[in-house]
């Protein structure tokens, strides 16, 4: 029974937000000095099939005060990605020897919490006047991604009895527990549905995903790979999402920037366009360049647990479906341009003709004079 689990862990919140177009990480730590802990990266053997071109600076903030049933302390840290997002960290110790269905809540709560969200909004404050040197084009998404990790050190069972490899022991109804908070047996279309991600290197360790947090069970403390991994797939998320935001706003502005371009007189009506068309050709490219940049920010070179793990999280966020969102979008402003252009050179090859009616008939009236 769920209930006769006992844990040693803690609930990780993250908030990560886009704060610019990029972070120059050497210029970022020099400006925070001390806190900065070096660049992130996962430390398994089999990291090596994640090629990261840039590794994210890590930086420690120590304890904050923040109220999630009694007051408790959390630890404070930053992991700042160079393609423009903060990720702001936020980690509960668990009380000792917590229940399960209780460790579930716990992290629940510690999500939830109201004063959790002040912390991150004063804290992201802070941080980005101390960034202002090192942010390029510095200016905070409306968007952020949130997600919680539960993490587990240690299982044990409340009579001492020994307990079989946490692979084995933990359910899906026991993970429904967790992530979900139901309390009830979920149908196995549910958990297909709901909690479709399940991985496992050793016997003792397991990893489950699902759309806003993460179970994973580590027995050695100081192996942090999981969570560098999936943090890295939500970075990756947010960009998506807040590019996809912008050409949303875009669009329609685009449109009605051509119609007043359009409406306007101008002698020589093949410039009308010019100006729309330089700053869309300069948007569209930005944008795929930084798309780009994003991609290849971490590359999958081999099938490997980490691997697995990160591609499973970009599935489930399907990342695929932004993907194709903003190259559809995309397109549409190619095809805008294409037709600015066309209605442009359209309009040259008008002015041309007419003037070398002009000129004929001046020619004809000289030929005549004389």
């Amino acid at each position: 029974m769920a209930d006769d689990l006992r844990v040693e862990g803690s609930a990780t919140v993250y908030r990560l937000y886009d704060v610019g177009y990029a972070i120059a990480l050497d210029r970022a730590a020099a400006a925070l000095g001390t806190a900065t802990r070096g660049r992130a990266r996962p430390e398994r053997l089999e990291a090596r099939a994640l090629q990261i071109r840039n590794p994210p600076l890590l930086v420690s903030f120590g304890e904050r005060q923040v109220a999630v049933g009694d007051t408790r302390s959390a630890a404070f840290t930053a992991l700042l990605f160079d393609f423009g997002v903060c990720s702001l960290r936020l980690q509960f110790a668990a009380p000792a020897g917590i229940a399960w269905g209780a460790f579930g809540d716990f992290g629940a709560t510690a999500a939830q919490s109201a004063d959790v969200g002040e912390v991150f909004e004063r804290e992201i404050g802070v941080l980005r006047e101390q960034l202002t040197g090192a942010i390029e084009r510095p200016s905070l998404a409306p968007l952020m991604e949130e997600f919680t990790v539960f993490r587990v050190d240690r299982l044990a069972a409340a009579n001492g009895a020994e307990l079989p490899p946490a692979s084995q022991l933990l359910t899906d109804d026991h993970v429904a527990r967790v992530l979900l908070g139901e309390r009830r047996h979920l149908s196995a279309a549910a958990r297909k549905e709901l909690v479709p991600h399940r991985f496992s290197y050793y016997d003792d360790d397991l990893t489950v995903i699902t759309w806003e947090n993460a179970l994973v069970v580590e027995p050695k403390a100081s192996d942090h790979d999981v969570e560098f991994v999936l943090e890295f797939a939500n970075a990756q998320f947010l960009e998506l999402r807040v590019y996809d935001g912008q050409l949303d706003a875009e669009l329609p502005a685009l449109y009605d920037r051509i119609e007043a371009a359009r409406k306007r007189w101008l002698p020589l009506g093949s410039g009308r366009f010019r100006r729309v068309l330089s700053d869309l050709q300069a948007r569209v490219a930005d944008i795929t360049e930084t798309v780009e940049g994003v991609d290849n920010a971490l590359k999958v070179v081999d099938d490997v647990y980490l691997a697995r793990i990160y591609s499973a999280a970009l599935e489930q966020f399907r990342e695929t479906a932004w993907r194709r969102g903003i190259e559809r979008k995309l397109g549409i402003l190619r095809d805008a341009y294409a037709m600015l252009n066309g209605e442009a050179q359209v309009a040259r090859a008008e002015i041309l003709e007419f003037a070398i009616v002009v000129l004929i008939v001046v020619e004809l009236a000289l030929a005549l004079v004389r």
